[in-house]
């Protein structure tokens, strides 16, 4: 009986970490380390990954990461792992937390409660306090309590106002009017002043405690008969630049 020697031609490969011979048909990871290529079998991939060797056709920032998440398990650990992979789908790996590139997930692996809670937002600003509308400005004077002072203050403003030129304008075509001063009898403050003619009358008022208000027009007419008994009693006259006097002062 012939014996046959019985040969593989299959190269032997050995693991480039341990120094193990791969027996048949047990598959070796190629990494690059020091510019020269590494075969390692499938029980040293994680420790090849830990010392910095590269997973040929992965970039370095992929190793790194799997090699990241598998370091805090023991030896054994990485075994069962590594031999799980074959039969499951590998579970997605942690995302370092100083990675920029990639989102932290909402796990245990990185995730901070603080840092993702929401920032309260600022308060409300206080409303600007609505500015009230300037007061009119009134300029208040002194009334002075004399019916005589009351009579001769309201001259004074009147001849200081544009009325006078009125008054010596109607004087030129219709003569020297008769001129009644007397306070009002209802307003403390309150002047009146009746110039009058035979065709025409004017009847104005002063308030002294607002002279800045100045000397208006109240009423005019065209009959004397129009204007009340008191109005009709003269006790000033006008000149011919139809400024006002009181009798005595005029006399």
């Amino acid at each position: 009986m012939t014996r046959k020697s019985i040969q593989t031609n299959g190269p032997v490969v050995s693991c480039d970490v341990c120094g193990r011979t791969l027996l048949r048909g047990e598959h070796a990871d190629v990494f690059l380390h020091g510019g020269s290529r590494r075969m390692v079998c499938e029980l040293c991939t994680a420790r090849a990954a830990h010392e910095g060797w590269i997973r040929e056709g992965l970039d370095d920032a992929t190793v790194r990461a799997r090699g990241d998440g598998r370091r805090r398990g023991s030896f054994l650990a990485r075994l069962r792992s590594r031999r799980g992979d074959h039969a499951a789908p590998a579970e997605p790996l942690a995302t370092p937390r100083h990675d920029p590139d990639v989102a932290a997930p909402e796990d245990d692996w990185g995730y901070d409660d603080e840092a993702a809670a929401p920032v309260p937002a600022p308060p409300p600003a206080a409303p600007a306090p609505e500015l009230s509308a300037p007061r009119e400005r009134r300029s208040v004077h002194a009334v002075p309590t004399n019916a005589d002072l009351k009579m001769a203050r309201a001259l004074e403003l009147f001849n200081a106002s544009g009325h006078r030129r009125t008054v010596s304008g109607v004087a030129r075509s219709l003569g020297a009017p008769y001129v009644t001063v007397r306070p009002s009898p209802t307003e403390g403050s309150v002047v009146t002043i009746v110039v009058a003619w035979e065709l025409s009358w004017y009847r104005y008022e002063v308030d002294l405690a607002d002279e800045a208000a100045g000397v208006r027009v109240a009423a005019q007419g065209a009959e004397l008969d129009e204007l009340d008994p008191a109005d009709q009693v003269p006790n000033a006259a006008a000149d011919d630049s139809g400024a006002l006097h009181l009798a005595a002062q005029h006399a």
